[in-house]
Order: C-alpha cells, then sequence, then structure tokens
C-alpha cells in the first residue's frame, strides 16, 4: 500500500484515495456481471445494457465497501483515534487507523461497526425492491446489491483475522485476558488457521475444474496469512521494544546546513557522499527546518543547483518531534500516525539526535541478537 494512490476526495475530513489495483477488480466484477449475471437473471435485455449496468453495479459495490469502512471510520473518531485515509483497492478497501484501541470495548464496537452498516444496507436494498418491481435495470441493481452486501457482512465476520469478525474476536479474547499482546496472537493464530483453510479450499476448487473461481479463494487466504503474520510480527516488535527509550536507538550523527546551502551540494557530499538521509537547517542556534530525502526528490533534479535547502524543507513549526525519554513504543506508532520516517530529538527545546526508522530496526536488531 505504500504506491502512489489516487485521491477522490475526502468524507468527513477523511482522505480517499484508489489504489490502482482498484481498476483490475472493477474490470472484472464489471465483465462478471455483464456476461454471466445479468444475462443469466435477464437473458431478454440488450447487450450494452448488461455492460452499463455491469458498470454501475461494481460502482454501487465499492461505494457499498466505502459505506462499511466509513462506519469503522466514525466509530474510531468517536474514541478519539485519528483516520489516516481510507483506500479502496483490489481486495475492497481499508480504513488506516492511526493506533491501536484504548480497551478492548473499543476495539469491539469499532470492528463490528463496518458489518453493522453492510447488514443495514442489504436491508435497505431489499426493501427498495419492491418499489422499483417495474423498472426491472433498478430493480436488479438493488436485487445484487442486498445480496452483496449481506455476503460481505458475513465474510468479514468470520473470526479470521484482521477481518472484522478477527477484530471481533480478539476484543473478546483481550477482555477476558486484559492483555492486547496476548490477545493478538490468539487471534492472528486463529486468523492464519482459517487462511490456510481458504487456500486448501481454492486448490481443491482449480483440482475439480473451477480454476478461476479456486484462484481467487487461494489468493484471498495467501492475503489473509500475510496480513495476520504482519500482524504478529509488528506485536513482537512491540515487545521487543518495550522498557526502551528513544536516547538508546537515536543517532547523534546528524547533520546542520546553512539555509543557503544548494540540494545538488547537499546530494553530491552528503547523500551520495557520506549517506545521509535527514538534515537540520540552522541559522546561528536558530533552528529553521527539517530537510529529508523525501522533500529533495520533490524538487525536479534540473533545479537543484538552484534551489536551497531553506527552500525545499519542512519549516521547524510544521516539523513533529519526540524527548529523549520517549517510550520507542510510543515514538513508532507516532511515526506511523503520522506518516513520517523520523523524528528530531529534543532536549530543552534544542535538537539533541535523530530518530529514523532505519534506527529502529538496526535497535529491534540488536536487542533480537543480545536475547539469543
Amino acid at each position: 500500500m505504500n504506491r502512489k494512490m489516487i485521491p477522490i476526495g475526502r468524507i468527513i475530513g477523511i482522505p480517499v484515495e484508489l489504489d490502482y489495483s482498484w481498476f483490475i477488480i472493477f474490470a472484472l466484477i464489471t465483465w462478471s456481471l455483464a456476461i454471466s449475471y445479468y444475462p443469466m437473471e435477464f437473458p431478454h435485455w440488450a447487450t450494452s445494457l448488461y455492460w452499463i449496468m455491469g458498470a454501475i453495479t461494481a460502482v454501487m459495490l465499492f461505494v457499498s465497501v466505502l459505506l462499511h469502512e466509513l462506519g469503522h471510520s466514525i466509530i474510531a473518531m468517536r474514541y478519539k483515534i485519528p483516520v489516516r485515509k481510507i483506500t479502496l483497492f483490489i481486495f475492497g478497501g481499508v480504513a488506516q487507523i492511526s493506533s491501536e484501541p484504548p480497551s478492548a470495548k473499543s476495539e469491539f464496537w469499532i470492528a463490528i461497526a463496518g458489518p453493522v452498516v453492510s447488514f443495514a444496507l442489504a436491508l435497505f436494498f431489499h426493501l427498495l425492491q419492491p418499489i422499483f418491481a417495474g423498472a426491472e435495470p433498478i430493480f436488479a441493481l438493488a436485487k445484487y446489491l442486498a445480496y452483496i452486501n449481506a455476503m460481505l457482512a458475513i465474510f468479514n465476520l468470520i473470526p479470521g483475522f484482521p477481518l472484522d469478525g478477527g477484530r471481533v474476536f480478539r476484543a473478546i479474547v483481550w477482555g477476558f485476558t486484559h492483555d492486547l499482546r496476548r490477545a493478538t496472537f490468539i487471534a492472528a493464530s486463529v486468523g492464519r488457521f482459517i487462511a490456510y483453510l481458504f487456500i486448501l479450499a481454492g486448490f481443491f476448487q482449480m483440482f475439480t475444474g473451477n480454476v478461476a473461481g479456486g484462484l481467487w479463494i487461494a489468493f484471498i487466504g495467501w492475503f489473509l496469512e500475510s496480513a495476520a503474520s504482519a500482524q504478529v510480527q509488528q506485536q513482537e516488535v512491540q515487545g521487543v521494544l518495550t522498557g526502551h527509550k528513544v536516547a538508546e536507538a537515536m543517532s547523534r550523527n546528524f547533520a546542520f546546513l546553512p539555509p543557503d546551502y544548494t540540494l545538488q551540494k547537499l546530494v553530491d557530499a552528503h547523500i551520495l557522499g557520506a549517506g545521509k538521509r535527514s538534515f537540520i537547517i540552522k541559522t546561528g542556534d536558530r533552528v529553521q527546518g527539517l530537510l529529508t530525502l523525501h522533500q529533495i526528490k520533490k524538487v525536479p533534479r534540473e533545479n537543484w543547483e538552484q534551489t536551497t535547502v531553506a527552500e525545499a524543507m519542512i519549516p521547524i513549526s510544521q516539523v513533529k518531534a519526540t524527548m529523549q525519554d520517549t517510550a520507542l513504543t510510543q515514538a513508532l506508532a507516532e511515526m506511523d500516525r503520522d506518516g513520517v520516517n523520523q523524528l528530531p530529538v529534543l532536549d530543552n527545546n534544542q535538537i539533541v539526535g535523530m530518530l529514523t526508522r532505519e534506527d529502529l530496526i538496526t535497535y529491534i536488531r540488536t536487542l533480537q541478537e543480545l536475547s539469543r
């Protein structure tokens, strides 16, 4: 999910984006509905109507997915948890919630909100069908959306973490054990087991002749297993970092640059020459801002000779920072929440170090080596 996305707007302040893989599934759903579902259900339609209704239905399916994710997001925001964005992609959608819920109760309600929205949509479209019985294309659309939203809710309630049902299961285990890490390991283990069942079912379908359907089921199983494994790894990282402070992992080897330094000189001397990736822009004792490789890449290469670091930097008023005695788990959560790869480390309002994701990875490896 780190690839470039296509922004399509904001809903209640939450950015909504399309991953490029969305176009693949949109085309596949449109094609499937136009050549299979609608011709079987309504054989007297014109060919063009099949394709028009297929495309409209595919769009409405993703509107339903978006509303499902908004259900999660609205409840998360009620618990004061920021939602960074909602992304629609090949497997549907995901609301990127900035941090773990603060309690088992909040986890339960955030997780269950999506399926509740899908069931409500299924009921809504079911009730629309008698109203539009005389307008067959609208009736057909309502019929399909009632069915698919019910299936979406039921599928998401499978207790396979990180599906919604798996998160509900984790909330229940968390409530009994009062241990989020243990609950995550249990829920993720159940989720991986269910993922392997999907993969086996997919291979069985392929060997019995349903190659396309079986491949898709196996692909979903692989995706669920990967997501569950990632959650386990995340909890292991949290466990390794617990009890350690930013001062232990931060780098004190960072560069100060004057504001009139050009980007070309910076790249030649400090990035290509020394492998550094972030820089503090400073005049005398006054820090003006932070410059990272990400900001440099925003400037066209042909303009590096004329562009100064002060023109490309993030002003210090906008820079996210941390303190030496901040817990590393908290600093990592702040990086994830704010979408940054480094945090300047302050002491008495002076920058004394830089904590980067590379520093964290190196420190984690060191701790793991020592523990062995």
